[in-house]
């Protein structure tokens, strides 16, 4: 059997799952193309924290800049800093970045090279799943945010696309492999677990879903997509199947599907959590408590 920790290899991360954001963007643009409802994620992401106007902004894993202009939108006397460990996607960040008043640098969530107290939010989006050491960065990320400040940090559920899931074991049993175990998304770090690790670094996490789905009347951008992720995906399976091997049954039976039922319906299930320490959504139900405490101190 191949590895089966590429979502953390920092190797295949850095240097083919996303060295540029060619297949990122791909996956964005099939979002974009086949979603229901049409919702602007990064926008309903940064719409989840109530933001005062002047916060200083840590964005990591900012990949190629998809949260630039959200975050700009709503700091216009704030300072926004971002990076990715990619050298390639601090790269294109940087060139998104230049009529905007980010600063980009190719960094390590979990070494961060900032002082303490730093910045009033983090963004984490759609990156700590792929963090080797989560505690680490979960330390180091709440080491540079000040002590009302807040981690906001997008995932997506366990469950996400269970109908890939589905067609992704079925291709590898009928391609004589039943027994062979494949996850769609391997993680520690998804909306059940998430809060359950951020609730060891922060006083209060709130979780925010947001359901939809995918609707494919064809089958190219479905294969699209799954080729897209192949730096990730190839790795879990057994080291008889090739990859041409495991495209061909997954065309076979989505095509099937989609000329049975006129498309394929994909289930979405991602969402936000934010996390902090004294401020953001939790401010007055933490300074109550602390006054509690003090005063059953006194």
């Amino acid at each position: 059997m191949k590895s089966s920790n590429a979502r953390t290899d920092r190797d295949i991360l850095t240097k083919h799952a996303y060295a540029n954001d060619e297949h990122l963007s791909l996956r964005y643009r099939i979002h974009d193309e086949y979603s229901r409802p049409k919702i602007d994620f990064q926008s309903w992401v940064v719409e989840a924290f109530d933001w005062r106007g002047d916060e200083r902004v840590l964005d990591v894993g900012a990949g190629s800049g998809s949260y630039f202009e959200p975050v700009q939108a709503r700091i216009p006397q704030g300072v926004h800093v971002a990076g990715d460990l990619s050298f390639g996607m601090a790269q294109q960040a940087h060139q998104r970045a230049a009529d905007l008043r980010t600063e980009v640098l190719n960094l390590d969530v979990q070494r961060l090279p900032f002082a303490d107290d730093s910045f009033d939010v983090v963004l984490a989006n759609h990156m700590l799943y792929h963090v080797p050491d989560l505690d680490a960065a979960l330390l180091d990320i709440r080491r540079v945010l000040r002590e009302d400040g807040c981690l906001i940090a997008a995932t997506n559920s366990a469950t996400n696309m269970p109908e890939l899931d589905t067609l992704y074991r079925r291709a590898i049993t009928l391609l004589g492999f039943p027994k062979h175990r494949f996850s769609i998304f391997q993680s520690n770090f998804t909306l059940e677990s998430g809060p359950r690790r951020l609730a060891h670094f922060f006083r209060a996490v709130a979780r925010y879903d947001l359901p939809s789905a995918l609707y494919f009347p064809e089958v190219e951008p479905v294969l699209a997509y799954i080729d897209s992720m192949r730096d990730i995906r190839e790795p879990q399976l057994p080291d008889e199947i090739t990859w041409d091997d495991f495209m061909e049954m997954m065309e076979k039976q989505i095509s099937r599907l989609i000329r049975h039922m006129g498309e394929l319906q994909v289930n979405k299930l991602s969402g936000v959590l934010i996390a902090t320490n004294g401020g953001g959504f939790a401010h007055d139900y933490l300074h109550l408590l602390d006054e509690a405490a003090l005063s059953e101190a006194g």
